[in-house]
């Protein structure tokens, strides 16, 4: 139980942290509160063993923080020759570049600090002391604080003190809803040539027959066998690939989170050809997952629908704000989206390894393989 500027953390099992009233507070007002965590931790058990960091002071509990151990590629972000040339040297050496790695965050999505009682920088400072030697106890080599926004970056500054390295994940994107409707926001904000394309599109769409229609409900336990399959459809097409949804966290999360969760369900006929799984937080929504039937999507643009129906919607509900999650970023920024940054926090515990290791982060990270990104007018964020 490393001690760290007066605090002590440890690692602590779900049993032990669902005991404490300050767990069924955790997160609380964000989208993804202790409920998600612990329907993640339930529903996708595939290469992830979770648990949770306790921050002790004084004799009380003042922060919990989710964690996880994986067996991490390191090489994940990259393409190309080099891939190639990697690739040959895994076929004699199938462990090269792989690490054990404690991860401190969500394996569903970006992280988030949960100081309790502390200050996020208090919280960050315990984590930057106590973390290395945690990962030794638990045989990891790694740590990396998954996907925190840029929004942390002041309070995790001081990880750069203890030799983590900040790096860039692949970013959300987001875009602001000033808008009376989706027409309002398409003649605003979109180019000439966007918006004509952006038409043609939706009037393929339009015209098919039988129509394309669209049910929105929170929970989706009565038709997870039909979108789950529409899910690893869009998941088999990734280019990059951390979690892989299950039939169940789908079929849970809006049962467990009923005021956070909105499932958008396009049908053609009888036939489930799209689904959305949003999550709302006060006047923003997040778009976090999609599943496409390609043999139909391809053919009627159905991303695009898909787009319009969630901005119609948010729109008249009131939301102010619509995120949405990595890749894809072609469309976005034709769309007139903007990136929402977010963050690796990466160390080695191994000082002369993180030495070396430090100055090879910006050759491993991922954001460099897209050629795409550049064009976002706020690319320069994701540096900071």
């Amino acid at each position: 139980m490393p001690e760290a500027g007066g605090a002590t953390v440890r690692i602590a099992s779900r049993e032990e942290v669902s005991r404490l009233p300050r767990w069924s507070r955790a997160f609380a007002g964000g989208r993804k509160d202790h409920r998600y965590y612990e329907l993640v931790e339930d529903t996708l058990t595939d290469g992830f063993r979770y648990s949770y960091l306790m921050v002790e002071s004084g004799g009380d509990v003042r922060a919990i923080q989710p964690c996880f151990i994986v067996d991490q590629d390191l090489l994940g972000g990259i393409s190309g020759f080099a891939k190639r040339c990697f690739d040959a040297v895994r076929r004699v050496w199938p462990r090269f570049m792989r690490a054990r790695t404690l991860m401190v965050g969500c394996s569903a999505g970006e992280g988030r600090l949960d100081a309790g009682d502390m200050l996020d920088t208090a919280l960050a400072g315990a984590l930057a002391d106590a973390l290395p030697q945690l990962a030794r106890e638990q045989s990891c080599v790694m740590v990396v604080l998954k996907e925190f926004p840029a929004r942390y970056r002041a309070a995790l500054a001081c990880l750069g003190a203890a030799k983590f390295t900040r790096i860039p994940s692949m970013p959300m994107t987001k875009l602001a809803l000033p808008y009376k409707n989706f027409d309002d926001y398409v003649r605003s904000k979109l180019s000439a040539t966007t918006r004509a394309t952006l038409r043609r599109k939706l009037r393929v769409c339009a015209r098919a027959q039988p129509p394309v229609t669209l049910e929105v409900m929170h929970d989706a336990r009565g038709i997870a066998d039909e979108i789950h399959p529409l899910y690893l459809n869009v998941f088999a097409r990734s280019a990059l690939q951390f979690e892989k949804l299950t039939k169940e966290f789908l079929s849970e999360i809006g049962a467990r989170m009923p005021d956070r969760t909105r499932f958008f369900v396009w049908r053609q006929g009888e036939c489930a050809v799209a689904f959305a799984l949003c999550l709302v937080d006060g006047e923003n929504v997040y778009y976090e997952y999609v599943g496409f039937d390609y043999a139909v999507a391809l053919k009627l643009h159905l991303y695009y629908r898909v787009f319009q129906d969630i901005i119609e919607w948010a729109i008249a509900n009131g939301y102010r704000e619509f995120y949405s999650g990595s890749l894809n970023y072609d469309p976005k920024w034709h769309l007139r989206q903007s990136l929402a940054p977010i963050d690796l926090y990466v160390r080695h515990i191994s000082a002369p390894i993180n030495a070396v290791f430090r100055r090879l982060l910006p050759l491993l990270e991922p954001t460099r393989v897209d050629p795409i990104l550049p064009n976002f007018e706020n690319y320069k964020e994701l540096w900071g």
